[in-house]
């Protein structure tokens, strides 16, 4: 570095009159590594001006060339980036930040010491130095290169020192004296050595002149002396006599010391005491509302609780060391445990009461409630409790285990008096949700007495329930017309069980609306009783944390459902956390069954009700969940929906059962599927009911198990019947679907949507095709025979020339079609379709319309063909395109 120092030194700076002090290797940070040096220069000439010099190598030799100065006075910031650990990078803010990476970390501190010295000695602006070590920034210690180089400046420009204007003016007399000074510099040199020796001499001559002066001096300076002797006895004497004094003074200065040390003590002593009896002392009316205060009023719990709160910062005072021995302070310690014991044991008493009391009152209100489907308020009981809240704070930082008791004994109360109360508002549900079986039209098997109905419900808790509605019938019916499902639905009624078709809709709306109010009782109340918890016994609610969402839970199985809503608490919970949520789950014990009892009924009623329900109860979890995730009402409402989901599962699964099982007809054409019929009122039922819902992924999975079951079991049917051809049987019902799919738009089906058109437009075309047949059968192997003649290599015109293919073969052929042979055998066909065809997809003139196309072109192939092979025979058929259509009109007008 010392030889690159040097050789920048020669080509570069001394060229410019500049001098080098510092330089460092860099290159920029964070590209490709092209190093240069950064070079910290001082001009020769005053005034000195200070720059910082980019210099580089040049890429077409092995010298150096100057590439970017900037002046010292721009530089604003110097950043080290790290002021303790060694790290080669820097930053410098000129006009704008440069990056730099130096080779050693020695080499950049030794740079930026330089730079914050030149900063010192020449600029008047200061620079901004961070990140930088301050052992750099000490000006005393320069260190390694740049105490020499910055060091020599300084003794440099020490030593130069300027002319003043009386020297300047005797340089100039002196030499106007020797003209020849300037021309002759040794001569110069030469007469001013002599005229120095004579100045030498001179001086000499006047210091001996002087020596009489100095020997006046030496006499003055022997009587000073004598002078300082003769003082030194006399402080001498005086200090003798002051000894005695001194010891007198120490005496006094002792006794002073003693007096300001017990002066000292007392006011300690003094402030102890004031410090007792300030915190310790406790004021007379404080100590008789503790022992008497009255504890139903406001202004009596207001007494209570100002005097509780006295007394605690009495018992929690911070005694200083040693005043816990002090007799007197036991005995206010003792007595101050002594009232808190009586006042706490005073204050449970008396919330026991008012919890009991509490029970008996709501007990009279509940014959009110019962017979409305809502749940009493509890809120004036809330509201009464709350003016304790500030006490129970207080049981609970001084006697927990009594407030602990308070806990139990809220909880056995509230749990009572809460489980008769939703246990008879869910009775109400239940009989406002089986009212109609009273009338005996739907669902005849349920119970028609109240009793019955709660003996059957609870049998019911822990149970999915038995699907009796709208599938329950499908293993019973067999493919059958349109006629014979009517009849064959009216006996299911007679016997108990319905079609889902025939479901009055105002039932389920009803069920819906019941359902919906149950949920939105049962949530105002436990919000209610949580916040109330939390407020009256000073326990922290959750915050607000990211559980698993309603949409994460499509995802999963019942099991592992059940795992997200019951762990979305984090592992780390306080204990008070816990403890809201323990109060709440015995206090609500009953809801989950009871909720759990309902379900079950629902969907005992019509397995159509789990949809309704997965609907609403996915709803308020979502509602619960934005409230607070982890909530009781929130993970209770996430148990329940679990089950929801199962037996929407379950719903979805017996349908694709029925249809596997599904038995058909040997003596009835089948016409539409009752499968196919279901599923069509399945998807206009749930496309109404998850309308903006948020389970909507659910239905989707649904409509694909249960559409991709239907088009199986579609196939299986048309691949076992007899009565009715399977293309017949393929093409009215994936018609029916298409129909459905279309007018429904569900976008997840898209796919099956073009399918179902697709196998329709197929078996329509096959069918065509099968049943049209050939209908002129000579006149068809006739031709087939011209076909195959000219497939064996004779040309179209020569066939007429074949003894079998002759003109008079096809006159003979064509004379045993005539018209109304034509017609009879299209009447034929129509009758044969329209015995086929069921009237309730009304595809019987769709499939003659085809039927018509197809005929006709045959038509035009066998016109084509004796055109081709018979040129001007003047042979034609002996009906027309139009006697077809003519034909084909009147048919189907006359049936």
């Amino acid at each position: 570095m010392t030889a690159i120092k040097h050789a920048l030194q020669r080509d570069i700076f001394t060229p410019n009159d500049e001098r080098l002090l510092s330089i460092v290797n860099v290159c920029k940070a964070g590209k490709k590594k092209r190093n240069c040096f950064l070079c910290a220069t001082v001009t020769t000439e005053r005034p000195v001006q200070v720059n910082v010099v980019k210099v580089k190598k040049s890429d077409k030799g092995d010298f150096y060339k100057r590439q970017t100065a900037w002046a010292l006075r721009d530089l604003a910031v110097v950043d080290a980036k790290d002021a303790v650990k060694e790290n080669p990078e820097f930053d410098l803010h000129f006009d704008k930040v440069y990056k730099w990476v130096a080779s050693s970390t020695v080499e950049k501190n030794t740079f930026i010491s330089c730079i914050w010295k030149l900063n010192q000695r020449y600029l008047r602006k200061k620079i901004d130095f961070i990140n930088v070590s301050s052992q750099l920034l000490e000006e005393s210690v320069p260190s390694g290169e740049n105490q020499s180089v910055a060091g020599g400046d300084e003794e440099a420009v020490d030593e130069y020192q300027e002319l003043n204007a009386r020297e300047e003016q005797d340089i100039e007399i002196m030499m106007e004296g020797c003209e020849y000074a300037i021309s002759n510099a040794e001569a110069f040199a030469e007469k001013l050595s002599r005229e120095l020796q004579v100045l030498d001499g001179a001086n000499i001559q006047s210091i001996m002149a002087s020596e009489k002066q100095v020997n006046i001096l030496m006499k003055l300076l022997d009587e000073a002396l004598k002078e300082v002797d003769q003082i030194e006895l006399k402080l001498s004497s005086y200090e003798e006599m002051l000894q005695s004094v001194k010891e007198q003074m120490d005496q006094i200065s002792e006794s002073n010391h003693l007096i300001h040390l017990s002066n000292t003590n007392n006011v300690k002593l003094l402030t102890e005491i004031e410090f007792l009896v300030n915190h310790m002392d406790l004021a007379k009316g404080h100590i008789k509302a503790l022992q008497e205060g009255d504890l139903t009023s406001s202004r009596g719990i207001e007494a209570c609780t100002n005097a509780a709160d006295a007394l605690l910062q009495c018992m929690n005072v911070a005694l200083h060391p040693g005043h816990d021995m002090l007799h007197a302070v036991k005995q206010q310690q003792q007595r101050f445990s002594d009232l808190r014991e009586q006042f706490a044991r005073r204050l449970a008493s008396h919330l026991n009461s008012v919890f009991v009391q509490q029970g008996h009152d709501q007990s009279s209100t509940l014959a009110q409630h019962s017979v409305e489907l809502t749940l009493p308020n509890h809120h004036p009981f809330h509201r009464d409790l709350l003016r304790y809240a500030k006490l129970m704070e207080w049981l609970k930082n001084t006697d927990y285990g009594k407030y602990e008791g308070l806990t139990k004994n809220y909880m056995d109360y509230l749990s009572r008096l809460y489980e008769r109360e939703i246990k008879d508002f869910f009775e109400v549900a239940k009989i406002k949700m089986t009212g109609t079986t009273r009338e005996g039209k739907k669902f005849a098997t349920l119970p028609r007495k109240e009793s019955a109905v709660k003996q059957e419900t609870e049998s019911l808790h822990g149970s999915s329930g038995k699907l009796t509605g709208s599938t329950s019938s499908l293993n019973k019916l067999s493919v059958q017309s349109s006629g014979n499902r009517r009849s064959q639905s009216s006996s299911l009624l007679d016997m108990g069980n319905m079609s889902a078709s025939d479901l009055d809709v105002a039932d389920r709306t009803k069920f819906d609306k019941i359902f919906e109010q149950v949920l939105s009782e049962l949530e105002p109340l436990c919000l209610a009783e949580q916040d109330f918890i939390s407020k009256f016994f000073k326990l922290q609610q959750h915050q607000s944390i990211s559980g698993t969402t309603t949409n994460e839970a499509e995802e999963m199985d019942g099991g592992t459902l059940s795992r997200s809503y019951t762990s979305g608490i984090p592992q780390t919970v306080s204990s008070e956390k816990d403890m809201i949520r323990q109060m709440m789950t015995k206090i609500f014990r009953c809801i989950e069954p009871e909720l759990n009892n309902l379900i079950a009924l629902g969907d005992k009623i019509d397995s159509f009700n789990s949809l309704y329900m997965l609907v609403k109860m996915s709803h308020h979890v979502w509602t619960a969940q934005n409230v607070d995730p982890a909530s009781f009402l929130s993970t209770t409402l996430g148990n329940v929906l679990v089950t929801v989901k199962r037996n929407f599962d379950k719903c979805i699964s017996n349908q694709m059962k029925q249809m596997d099982e599904v038995k058909i007809s040997k003596k009835s054409k089948v016409g539409i599927l009752p499968f196919v019929a279901e599923f069509e009122e399945f998807a206009a039922l749930a496309e109404s009911i998850f309308k903006n819902a948020e389970r909507r992924g659910d239905l989707d999975k649904a409509y694909i198990k249960l559409i991709r079951a239907v088009f199986v079991s579609v196939e299986k049917v048309a691949n076992e019947s007899q009565k009715t051809p399977r293309d017949v049987v393929m093409m009215e019902n994936f018609h029916h679907i298409f129909a459905t799919l279309s007018r429904l738009k569900i976008s997840c089906l898209e796919a099956e949507k073009k399918e179902a058109k697709q196998k329709y437009t197929d078996h329509l075309q096959s069918y065509v095709i099968y049943s049209l047949g050939q209908p002129l059968e000579k006149l068809n192997h006739f031709f087939e025979g011209v076909e195959a003649r000219v497939a064996q290599g004779i040309r179209e015109e020569e066939v007429s020339y074949q003894l079998a293919f002759n003109k008079q073969e096809l006159r003979k052929v064509i004379k045993e079609y005539p018209g109304k042979e034509v017609k009879k055998g299209l009447d034929n066909l129509y009758k044969k379709v329209d015995k086929h065809l069921c009237e309730e997809e009304n595809l019987l003139q769709v499939v003659w319309h085809s039927m018509q196309d197809e005929f006709i072109r045959q038509y035009k192939h066998f016109e084509g063909l004796i055109a081709r092979c018979y040129p001007g025979s003047g042979i034609t058929m002996e009906f027309t395109i139009q006697d077809i259509l003519d034909y084909c009109s009147s048919i189907a007008q006359s049936h």
